[in-house]
Order: C-alpha cells, then structure tokens, then sequence
C-alpha cells in the first residue's frame, strides 16, 4: 500500500526504509534513484524480477485454460516480496477499509512514527516505522491515529512481535497450514488477513486470499466452491488469485 503513481508506469515506492523512484519505458526497467547495491540487494527480489512468470503463467493457464485471456491481459502482475512487519500490520489496518483510505493511513502512520527518507515534487516522504518505533505506540495512540476497531488488533501484534513470539523467519521455516494458524492466534487475524501476509511476504505462493472480488470469482466460475479453486492451482495459487481478482475488480 506504500506507492505513489507518479505518471503512467511512473511510481515512488517506499519499502525497507527507502524512497525508490522507478519507472519503465518498454521493457526496461529504470531504478532512478537507487544505487547498484540498492538494485542488487533490495529491489530485484522485491519486485520479484528474478522469476519465470512465463512457466507460471502457462501453469495457472493449464489448469484452466478460461484465464488465458486473463493472464495476457494482465501480463504484468508481479507478486511483491515485502518486508514482514510492514506486510501484517498493513493488512490489520486493511480490514474493511478501501485501499485510498489504507494508503491514507499507512502514510499517516509513517509522517508521524516513521523516518524521513526523502522528497520528489516537493512532497516529502517517510519510511513506514520501524519495530521499535512501532512498539512505542499505545492502543489508544493506534486509535487517535484513526485505526478504529483494529486498534486492540495492531497492539496485540506489535507484543507479539517485540516478544519474539511472531517472527518471521520462523514462519518461513513452517509448513504453510502451521505459518497460518500461528498468524491467526494475533488477535483479529484471521484467514484472508493471514493469507495476505504469507502471500505477500512470507513467500508462501500457493496462499489463496479469499476476499469480496474473489469470492464473486469463485461464485461465477467455480459454483462456489473455494477449496476447489484452491486446490485446482496447487502451488501457484498466489498467482492465479491476482489475475481473478484484477479481472473481478475490472469486470463485475
């Protein structure tokens, strides 16, 4: 939720406490502010330039051929590697919210508790907070900070964080289904929350978050049935999950 679109294929992006100018003109891919060990150490991986998307492109099309179309349309999706603690607490604050008001709130967050790191156009920019910074935010500081009833939510995950209790090396480490349960024992965590997490930063690329876009997907084209979507991609069923939702949020 941390960007900016600048201009068409033009965005600052804010990740692992840094300002990153880019934009792409063809097939090129211009990182305009970042230095070569930046490039090399941080924003290869985390745009996940390094990946087939061709092969899983064709295996998501195997399994259903009908995303075909889906798949050439959208050819440019790329799922994200996010830094951990960033990832889970976006995705508290997500909960029925619309993702303009997100934005508006991680930035808020990040002016007030974060770390300038930058400006363009004038407009300054900060890195979303770090664990320390995060940890000296009470749950009624989370409440002024207009994040309503997830307020008991993001302070119960900061604890778990500072403690060690949540960590996410670890959960790297576990079995998909173990990771799951153990994101889900944060308070107000629950499964599309946790799915997001370790879709998005955690590396579990058969995670298969099921919200209101893909569960009207679900409904149109597979009566339903969510465990049957699920498991039709297996291992690639991050993937198939953001084409479905880009072709819901543009088509239902």
């Amino acid at each position: 939720f941390n960007f900016e679109k600048i201009s068409d294929d033009e965005y600052i992006v804010v990740a692992f406490g840094r300002m990153l100018h880019v934009r792409q003109i063809g097939d090129e891919l211009e990182f305009l502010n970042a230095s070569d060990d930046d490039i090399g150490k941080i924003w290869i991986n985390y745009f996940d330039l390094e990946r087939d998307y061709t092969k899983i492109k064709k295996e998501i099309i195997r399994a259903d051929p009908r995303l075909g179309p889906v798949t050439a349309r959208y050819y440019g999706i790329r799922i994200l590697n996010q830094d951990f603690t960033e990832t889970l607490i976006s995705f508290i604050i997500s909960q029925n919210k619309n993702i303009v008001h997100i934005k508006q709130l991680i930035r808020k967050i990040s002016e007030e508790r974060g770390t300038y790191i930058g400006s363009f156009n004038g407009r300054p920019y900060y890195s979303f907070p770090s664990l320390e910074a995060l940890d000296l935010i009470s749950e009624e500081d989370f409440r002024d900070l207009k994040t309503g009833f997830r307020a008991p939510y993001l302070r119960d995950a900061v604890d778990r964080l500072v403690s060690g209790e949540i960590n996410g090396d670890e959960l790297k480490s576990l079995p998909y289904e173990a990771a799951k349960e153990k994101l889900k024992s944060i308070k107000g965590v629950g499964d599309k929350v946790a799915n997001c997490v370790l879709l998005f930063s955690l590396g579990f690329r058969s995670a298969f978050p099921v919200d209101v876009w893909i569960k009207r997907m679900i409904t149109k084209m597979y009566d339903g049935k969510t465990e049957y979507a699920v498991n039709l991609f297996g291992e690639y069923g991050g993937y198939a999950q953001q084409y479905l939702f880009m072709y819901a949020r543009e088509n239902i």
